[in-house]
């Protein structure tokens, strides 16, 4: 195998060990709860749930923020599958086992994927506490999580041309107006992290056009695409870029924001889903 692809069991064995554990309605989305963003599991009806210790592929989450747990219920009176928390590249895993948990969402049946992270505002306008819908996205990480044999029923080379899905796009920007809550919409650029940038990188990352930076989420969409799912995403900036608020940054920190950040991601989703 590859550097970037260990050997991972099929998808749909997986989505069969949970269905056997758990019932799971045919779902309208799979959600992936980014860190800080747990409070919408807690938001699904008729929850029911199994760790990722018992789920081949998946890895337990190291990270605060991040439950580790697979829910499947009811948002909005709908069916939904939630990742609630993720693994990361900079965990040790590969890109390929980052992004695995969207295979097993799609297994279940999910045909939409809507995706969350906490992210570093780059643009200046942007402060602590804002939610961005993403438009599009710049891979810095340097691994693909497709490299590798071809996984069965994946596109080898998926158009990445529109990612994120300008219909959901909209859907999102008009369930935001629904409950009420100011969105901007912008470019989100994925590092392997686990350190933040230095005020160096952050304006570097601004002179290529980042709005937004973070150490998820890249991987899962272009595994997303490779399989044909639509693809939304949204980031709660949690702080600015170093440097350009003259405040050191820490994950207490991203968390704090995130309690009050949280709440409005939450009311956004929820509307998402319904019209979905």
């Amino acid at each position: 195998m590859g550097p970037d692809r260990e050997p991972l069991p099929a998808a749909t064995d997986v989505a069969r060990r949970i269905r056997d554990a758990i019932p799971v309605a045919s779902p309208v989305a799979g959600l992936v709860l980014g860190s800080g963003l747990g409070g919408l599991a807690k938001r699904i009806e008729e929850q029911r749930f199994i760790p990722y210790s018992d789920l081949p592929g998946f890895a337990e989450p190291t990270v605060p923020g991040h439950l580790g747990r697979l829910i499947a219920g009811t948002l909005a009176g709908r069916p939904v599958v939630a990742l609630a928390g993720r693994f990361h590249v900079y965990e040790g895993h590969s890109a390929a086992v980052s992004a695995f948990p969207v295979r097993v969402l799609h297994a279940l049946g999910a045909p939409t994927l809507l995706l969350s992270n906490a992210a570093g505002g780059i643009r200046r306008t942007m402060k602590p506490g804002d939610l961005m819908i993403i438009r599009d996205h710049v891979n810095l990480t340097w691994r693909n999580p497709l490299t590798g044999p071809v996984v069965p029923g994946d596109e080898r080379f998926p158009d990445m041309s529109d990612p994120w899905d300008p219909a959901l796009r909209a859907l999102l920007a008009e369930s935001a107006a629904a409950a009420g809550v100011p969105v901007t919409e912008g470019v989100y650029f994925g590092l392997s992290g686990p350190s933040y940038e230095t005020p160096a990188e952050v304006r570097m990352l601004e002179k290529l056009g980042a709005d937004a930076v973070g150490m998820s989420t890249v991987h899962e969409v272009i595994v997303a695409r490779a399989i044909g799912m639509r693809v939304a995403g949204m980031s709660c900036i949690t702080n600015l870029g170093a440097g350009l608020s003259g405040r050191p940054i820490s994950h207490v920190e991203v968390l704090e924001v995130m309690k009050s950040a949280g709440d409005k991601f939450e009311e956004v989703a929820i509307e998402f889903v319904k019209r979905l």
